[in-house]
Order: structure tokens, then C-alpha cells, then sequence
């Protein structure tokens, strides 16, 4: 069946594959900071599914001594406050003690998210983070944060939060290979937020 698709679709299907497998696998390592990538924040001012996810990951790592920090970013979106103060909220609420807590508030995307939390890093001398998102994202953004400079160790936080259902993944997955075309086109041109 494969030799009937077009190389088109034959490249879509392997990269959706590259991304889904990435998601699976654990990269931790003790780092200079934990960064918590931004996501919904819902109308009465809580995290969404997936910053919720992405925080309750964060604090885990916090607590087993991964870093000593814990930098949480994402500007406001839909609704307020900001992802970062939403996520962070949520991280101390779950034992991370607020001098610990770093925020980085104007990001409006994963790109922003990279490119920002970097530079917030490179001011506190920290070279290191271990990146929290959702499997889904993670390909991607560690390609974002490793343009910009920062050695990073990718940690889904499906590991915390466990699986999400088959039919989203699946979905957000399909988002992320069109969302990796974009930013690829962007490095080519030298046109990203996140170029050194």
C-alpha cells in the first residue's frame, strides 16, 4: 500500500511517525531549570487540560530534584491571566515554593516560547532545561529551544499525567507536522525568533 502513496504523502506519514515516537521517549536529565511550555488557560482563569498536564509534570520533576527552578511561559491568550501565571499557579499549588518560580509572560507561540524563555535563561547564567510539554509537542519545540541556544532534555508529561486519548493525539500530532513545515520554512529563510 505504501508504494501507491504519492512521496508527499510517504513524507507526511514518517514525520507524523518521527513526532509521535519522539513523544514516548523520556529525555531527563538534571538541568539548570524546568521550563513549562504555555497552553489553553479556560474562561474562569484555570489551566486548560493541557497546561494542566504540562504544570502537574513541571512539579514532579521540581520535587524529584531535576532542577532547582521552575520558569513557566506563555503570555495571555483567550482568556487571562497569563499561561505562565495559570501554569505556575498550578506548580505551586502543587508544592513548588514561589522563590523557585520564574515567569516569562509575553510568548504568543512555541516559537515566542523558545525564543523568550531563552533569553531569560541566558540573564540568570543557566545553559540547561528540562522542557515540559505534551508528547505531541515536544519534537518540535526542542528543535525551537536548540536553535535558540539552550541544551535541552525533553520530558513528556504524559509520564505524570498519563496517556491522552488515541483520537486527540492523533489530531494534535497532524497540527504538529503542518506547525514543523511552518517553522522549517522560516529557519530556511533565517526568518524565526529563535536564530541565534
Amino acid at each position: 500500500m505504501l508504494l501507491t502513496l504519492p512521496p508527499l504523502g510517504i513524507a507526511l506519514i514518517s514525520v507524523l511517525v518521527i513526532i509521535d515516537q519522539f513523544g514516548y521517549v523520556d529525555q531527563t536529565q538534571p538541568a539548570d531549570v524546568i521550563v513549562v511550555l504555555g497552553s489553553q488557560v479556560t474562561g474562569n482563569g484555570q489551566p486548560g487540560t493541557s497546561l494542566a498536564r504540562r504544570a502537574a509534570h513541571a512539579a514532579s520533576l521540581y520535587q524529584q530534584g531535576y532542577a532547582d527552578y521552575v520558569l513557566c511561559s506563555g503570555g495571555v491568550g483567550d482568556n487571562p491571566p497569563s499561561e505562565a501565571r495559570a501554569a505556575c499557579g498550578r506548580v505551586m499549588e502543587l508544592g513548588v515554593p514561589p522563590e523557585a518560580i520564574v515567569y516569562e509572560e509575553d510568548a504568543h507561540s512555541t516559537e515566542e516560547n523558545a525564543a523568550f524563555s531563552a533569553r531569560i535563561m541566558r540573564a540568570h547564567g543557566w545553559r540547561s532545561a528540562v522542557l515540559a510539554t505534551d508528547g505531541f509537542h515536544l519534537f518540535r519545540a526542542a528543535w525551537m529551544f536548540q536553535r535558540a541556544g539552550i541544551i535541552i532534555y525533553p520530558s513528556p508529561a504524559q509520564i505524570t499525567g498519563g496517556p491522552m486519548d488515541t483520537i486527540e493525539r492523533l489530531g494534535r500530532e497532524v497540527r504538529e507536522v503542518f506547525g514543523l513545515a511552518w517553522y522549517g520554512a522560516r529557519v530556511l529563510v533565517n526568518a524565526d525568533v529563535t536564530r541565534p
